[in-house]
């Protein structure tokens, strides 16, 4: 007898279609799965067996045959468990399908473990997303991945523990209770606290920076001696953030989902925040391996992506980043496909002027000689500096400015201003679109500095041989800038104050 249920697989971020088909022949008892399958959907027999057996059904002594169709299809991950032990069942007579899941079968996917259980698997929101895309009604998956399935609208998510209480659904026995959304508020409530800006003694240029970033969505470069805050600093740029949409939301959870992180909650708001350490290579930082994963910079999609001590990194490893900084995607190329991450970052980046870290300090002398120094900055390329839009020195905090109490302002002040600045550019651009990721040709059109601002400008441009880029990033700080204000044109002190952020290449 011949069962066939539906399913997918994983291509990147996406799915596509995947018939599970089960037959039971005369012959001698065995097992013979194709498709393309790799390792993990290979091993579903030992899974698929104990799991049956424990769950007080038969395994088929027959010729089994599982198809995976369509053939020339790669297919892997462990969530095939569960449709090839329901195809199983189905083609053995030992479970009857009721009248409406005959009719209509529940998309299924979950790992087994060998007593039964159904244990949680990666990349459940996409391959839900796709079940809605196709008209599915419902989909039935593991307890623990309801919270991010009920992500996607328009579907009945049905969360199972068991083997077990998936056979008794399908047979009418039981009903699997649909998991809503709304049942889920309370984990907004218990998301992580941020650290507020008010904690940052003095620094009020950086701290101004911080806020320019934020409202625009640039990216910034921060020098400054050991100790200064640079640390502190980009660790509170995510309490000033604007909160992510819901289509935000879906798409970093995605990513989330694909790259099999549990660490953050599917309904979060809060942009994410990636620290990775300075001995990360190029493929983690921007995602491939065999089985090409998201890396760093799509982890941090919509966020931010904080490397400390630039100059540590692997110069091959940052100069890849240059790519993704410009067109907010990466692709992975591999001999058999090709395949695209969403990759649309700020980038925030410290380092220390010199090996020692002191080179410039008002009190400490530097150590390092002029050669150290230099083969230390030239570890950070001119076209990957080029890429900041803001680039500040962090200078170090006065005694007083120490020990007295914080009167700075909060970090929900700042980012009420914030707020505002991108409902502007939202409202003038398209939603999810902020200053930095404007083009050239809209970037002339609402950016045009007055007559004063050109002629600033292009002194500016003269003296310092900036080049076309940074030209075109001093116009989106400068608009930035006149967001934060509310005001329709950009202004030669607009201008002036984003060539202060500007610096050289030495800061």
């Amino acid at each position: 007898m011949l069962a066939r249920l539906p399913s997918a697989s994983l291509r990147g971020l996406d799915a596509e279609p995947v018939d599970v088909e089960v037959d039971l022949s005369r012959g001698l008892p065995c097992w013979s799965m194709v498709g393309l399958a790799d390792a993990s959907v290979r091993e579903a027999k030992e899974r698929v067996r104990s799991a049956l057996l424990n769950s007080n059904f038969d395994f088929p002594l027959a010729h089994i045959t599982v198809n995976l169709s369509p053939a020339d299809q790669r297919k892997e991950g462990s969530y095939f468990d569960l449709p090839v032990a329901m195809g199983l069942l189905l083609a053995s007579g030992q479970i009857i399908p009721s009248e409406e899941n005959n009719m209509a079968m529940p998309m299924m996917l979950g790992e087994l473990a060998l007593d039964g259980r159904l244990n949680p698997v990666s990349g459940v929101l996409p391959l839900v997303l796709f079940a809605q895309q196709q008209g599915f009604t419902s989909v039935i998956v593991p307890q623990n991945n309801a919270k991010e399935a009920t992500l996607v609208e328009g579907i009945n998510i049905l969360p199972a523990d068991s083997l077990l209480s998936v056979a008794q659904h399908i047979t009418a026995h039981i009903t699997l209770a649909p998991c809503l959304l709304e049942s889920l508020e309370n984990d907004t409530k218990t998301m992580e606290k941020h650290l507020d800006l008010a904690d940052v003694r003095g620094q009020q240029q950086a701290k101004r920076a911080l806020e320019i970033t934020a409202a625009g969505g640039h990216n910034l470069l921060m020098s400054g001696s050991p100790g200064v805050g640079k640390s502190m600093l980009a660790a509170r740029l995510p309490s000033i953030l604007p909160p992510l949409s819901m289509t935000q939301r879906l798409e970093v959870a995605r990513i989330y989902s694909i790259a099999n992180h549990q660490n953050r909650s599917p309904l979060s708001d809060i942009p994410p925040f990636r620290s990775p350490h300075h001995t990360s290579s190029g493929v983690a930082l921007i995602g491939g391996g065999s089985r090409p994963k998201p890396g760093e910079i799509s982890l941090a999609h919509t966020g931010i992506l904080f490397l400390d001590e630039l100059p540590e990194f692997k110069r091959q490893a940052l100069e890849v980043l240059r790519q993704p900084m410009e067109t907010g995607e990466v692709h992975i190329a591999r001999a058999a496909e090709t395949l695209t991450f969403p990759a649309r970052f700020s980038l925030i980046a410290a380092f220390n002027p010199c090996p020692c870290g002191f080179l410039g300090h008002p009190i400490k002398a530097c150590r390092c000689g002029d050669l150290q120094v230099r083969r230390y900055r030239e570890r950070m390329s001119g076209p990957l500096l080029d890429r900041f839009d803001l680039r500040i020195h962090v200078p170090p905090v006065q005694q007083g400015e120490l020990t007295q109490r914080a009167v700075g302002e909060s970090s929900k002040d700042v980012a009420q201003r914030v707020l505002a600045a991108r409902a502007i550019q939202y409202q003038r651009q398209g939603e999810g679109i902020s200053n930095a990721m404007l083009s050239v040709r809209v970037l002339e059109d609402i950016a045009k500095p007055d007559e004063k601002g050109q002629k600033l400008l292009n002194a500016a441009m003269a003296r310092f041989a900036l080049s076309a880029r940074a030209y075109h990033r001093i116009l989106k700080v400068a608009r930035t800038i006149a967001d934060l204000t509310a005001e329709t044109s950009v202004s030669s002190a607009h201008i002036a104050e984003a060539l202060q952020y500007r610096g050289d290449d030495g800061f």
